[in-house]
């Protein structure tokens, strides 16, 4: 019984069978096995004709290479046909994805000078025209761009607490400078590349792509901040559907500047972006804008900082007056609401800025706060830091600004007359002396009348004064009389005064 069931279980078959059997399908064609030997003696030869060598795909992963045939990226591109550069450059591409420690030169110091010399070769392929920029190369690029570029930055170890770089500071240069200029430039070619296909391009060049590059504006570098600054407004330019996300973004980067940190060293860079970015705003300006100057500009003028910024931060500020001079108001405000009262070198970069704010000025925005303007206006002049006297005194050499103070002099008088007269009697500096002299001549010439009659009002108010303060020295006389009569009586536990008829009638 076992046995019949046995054979009727299928034979093994035996290598002579399974020989015997691939022989008969064959027939007298050749083996399978001989076919794939003379495939490989075939390709090996091929090979060796060829000037291009295959590569592994597990160094080019498929997915970033689909439909794209990888070549060795050693080869350099006068070394091969052009139908076979556009794989080349993507290869290359992927080669210099790989990111070395350039703190230590002596350390892969041969594999670096490769590297840095694909990099140069890609950008010289870029710049003489003859790539095309497909969707694999330009995935490759940005894949290739963002593992180099975008990293994070070490901790500040800096002892200043206002941030960013001041005199007393030497920038810091980071040691993989000549890796990072060449994939900088290489960035900026394919930004620039006049056929490249835009739709193509935001789909990797994409929202988060552009915030990663705005926070390397926070390099310590200044090489690599002028970098991004010409880069990231050449995105502004050509990305037309980016410009909402990156006005959005720097904005985001100074409310968190002034508000929180106070610490970022690119925010000059990004203000001489915005200032061109101004300049092209459409009128009647959109309300993103005049938000973007109340919200985010005028707060500038508040960190200890600003003085790094300062210059650019005046530019973006007169952009927006010559736009809509109705704005005038809103920025004196500003400026008036963080006026310096402690730094003086701060308040110079005020008054500057004022003076070509004013310059800008319509009559009617300047009626609307000319008065706690020259109050602020009057404490400068009466300064005792002589550069901010001094620099206040000459905003009257301003043909604009004397003319609005012309029209406007019944006002204006009265508010400084008496800063001009305590600088005649009291101030140090003989320059601030001279100085208010000139004014003073000048207010004359235009309107003598209010001058005299500015001086009896001062002279009331200080002969005023003085009988004030000799009431107040005659009250303090006296209590003190009425304090020495007091008698003190010692009882048990506490001392109970006695009031004396000089007390009582004081006291009346």
């Amino acid at each position: 019984m076992l046995k019949q069931i046995l054979s009727k279980l299928p034979k093994k078959v035996t290598k002579s069978d399974s020989s015997d059997s691939a022989r008969g399908e064959s027939g007298n064609s050749t083996s399978f096995g001989n076919v794939f030997q003379c495939t490989n003696v075939g390709s090996t030869i091929s090979s060796k004709l060829n000037v291009v060598k295959r590569v592994s795909s597990v160094v080019f992963p498929s997915s970033m290479n689909a439909g794209v045939e990888a070549v060795d990226p050693c080869l350099s591109f006068k070394d091969i046909s052009n139908t076979q550069k556009q794989s080349l450059f993507i290869s290359k591409l992927n080669l210099c994805c790989k990111v070395y420690d350039m703190s230590d030169l002596d350390k892969n110091c041969a594999e670096q000078d490769f590297k840095r010399q694909t990099l140069i070769d890609l950008v010289d392929f870029v710049s003489s025209g003859s790539v095309k920029f497909t969707e694999p190369a330009i995935a490759a690029l940005c894949k290739m761009c963002a593992t180099n570029l975008f990293r994070v930055f070490p901790p500040k170890y800096r002892t200043s607490t206002i941030g960013g770089e001041t005199d007393d500071e030497e920038p810091m240069f980071d040691p993989a400078w000549s890796h990072l200029q060449v994939v900088y430039d290489l960035l900026l070619q394919f930004i620039n590349y006049n056929s490249l296909d835009l739709k193509v391009a935001k789909i990797h060049m994409d929202h988060a792509f552009i915030l990663r590059l705005l926070d390397l504006f926070d390099s310590e570098d200044p090489r690599e901040r002028d970098c991004l600054k010409t880069i990231l407004h050449r995105i502004y330019g050509k990305f037309m559907v980016h410009r909402p996300f990156i006005r959005k973004s720097v904005s985001n980067i100074i409310y968190r500047f002034v508000f929180e940190t106070e610490r970022h060293n690119g925010i000059a860079e990004l203000l001489e972006i915005f200032g061109s970015v101004i300049s092209g705003f459409a009128l009647p300006l959109k309300e993103e804008h005049v938000l973007f100057l109340c919200k985010a500009l005028i707060p500038l003028h508040k960190p200890k900082s600003v003085g790094i910024y300062h210059q650019q931060l005046t530019y973006c500020v007169v952009q927006f007056i010559d736009k809509d001079q109705r704005l005038a108001s809103s920025v004196l405000k500003g400026l008036l609401k963080y006026w310096p009262l402690t730094n003086s070198q701060k308040e110079l970069m005020f008054i500057s800025e004022l003076e070509e704010v004013l310059e800008m000025t319509s009559m009617a925005e300047f009626q609307k706060i000319m008065v706690p303007l020259f109050r602020r206006i009057s404490c400068c002049l009466n300064s005792s830091h002589y550069q901010v006297a001094e620099r206040a005194h000459l905003l009257w050499n301003n043909e604009h600004i004397l003319n609005l103070i012309t029209q406007n002099r019944h006002v204006i008088l009265p508010l400084v007359f008496s800063a001009l007269v305590n600088n005649t009697k009291n101030h140090w500096n003989q320059t601030v002396l001279n100085l208010t002299q000139n004014v003073r001549k000048t207010l004359s010439q235009m309107d003598e009348d209010l001058v005299l009659a500015c001086q009896r009002k001062f002279e009331e108010e200080d002969s005023g004064a003085g009988a004030a303060a000799e009431r107040r020295r005659v009250t303090w006389e006296r209590l003190e009389a009425a304090a020495k009569s007091v008698q003190p009586v010692v009882g048990a536990d506490v001392i109970v005064p006695v009031r004396s008829s000089a007390t009582c009638s004081v006291a009346c």
